[in-house]
């Protein structure tokens, strides 16, 4: 569905790399905050605050809103999945570090390579991708199984490792659905304006249900980092995302998207003092070369002029 996408360039690379620099802070934020406001309500009220800022933007003229457009099923649905992916990263920061969520959650490229590999022609995976996949999983499953043997281990933090995996396979499916549906043709705005609303309605409800509404405090902290998730990564990021998408290869783009997680195990080491087991880092590291493989399958095909 839609025009064609082309390879990343450089000015494609540069904005990759801040987004993910940014992304890598995600889940420190929403950690250093947890203390005065839940995770779950941080997300649900940064989404109502994005929401507001890109239906500014799409009144401004920046975009549209038609629903008769072809857009509405699979924006319910992105918005669906898109609320599911921030349910499993909010509950999942309840019992595993921010490095641990990084990691995982990043796991989102193979799932989208695998998504775009049955829907669409032009994104069949090569041999080598296969190799990247089963690397992939390999690490997340030395990661599981392996931390089980140190002292710091706990069924807890297992369950938060799972849930950043089924984070990583919401966002892997998100990406799918919009480079194969309407959406892939349709403004950045009006994606990311279906996706805010939805986690809002959604995250705010079970917030509510689970107990987690109250016992708010609005600490400089919490402001900080509600604005920053608002402003800076649910807004601007989402929509640079998003304008991506619409220009180059979704699976070229993922294989940047490795340097996130490195991010954040960095950010989460030096401001939440993460502690990294040889089991998790042996994990990450498979992991972290699984998705480079599925994203870039020339990485190691020397071409005739001799690059990579």
């Amino acid at each position: 569905m839609g025009g064609e996408r082309k390879q990343i360039d450089g000015f494609g690379v540069g904005i990759m790399i801040l987004l993910c620099a940014v992304w890598g802070l995600h889940q420190v934020a929403i950690k250093v905050a947890a203390p005065d406001i839940a995770p779950i309500m941080q997300i649900a009220l940064r989404s109502g605050i994005s929401a507001v800022l890109v239906a500014i933007v799409i009144r401004s003229g920046w975009g549209n809103f038609i629903l008769r457009d072809g857009t509405f099923r699979p924006g319910i649905i992105v918005g669906i999945l898109f609320a599911a992916e921030f349910l499993c990263i909010a509950e999942g920061l309840r019992f595993t570090s921010a490095s641990h969520m990084a990691v995982f959650l990043y796991t989102a490229p193979v799932f989208t390579a695998l998504g775009l590999h049955c829907f669409l022609p032009a994104e069949k995976l090569r041999p080598q991708q296969w190799l990247g996949i089963a690397i992939a999983f390999a690490g997340i499953a030395t990661a599981f199984t392996g931390g089980s043997q140190y002292a710091g281990f706990s069924s807890r933090m297992l369950w938060g490792d799972f849930l950043g995996v089924l984070a990583g396979a919401g966002w892997g499916a998100t990406t799918v659905i919009i480079r194969c549906t309407a959406l892939s043709e349709a403004p950045p705005t009006k994606t990311l304006l279906y996706q805010l609303v939805a986690a809002f309605i959604l995250l705010l409800l079970y917030a509510v249900c689970s107990g987690q509404a109250g016992n708010i405090s609005m600490t400089r902290i919490a402001w900080a980092s509600l604005l920053f998730q608002g402003v800076v990564i649910t807004f601007a990021s989402y929509l640079a995302w998003f304008w991506l998408l619409r220009r180059y290869l979704a699976s070229r783009l993922a294989v940047f998207s490795f340097m996130s997680p490195l991010f954040g195990v960095s950010f989460g080491v030096i401001l939440l003092h993460d502690s990294v087991d040889a089991y998790f880092a042996i994990g990450a590291v498979m992991v972290l070369a699984g998705i480079t493989i599925v994203s870039r399958p020339n990485l190691f095909r020397l071409s005739t002029n001799g690059i990579t």
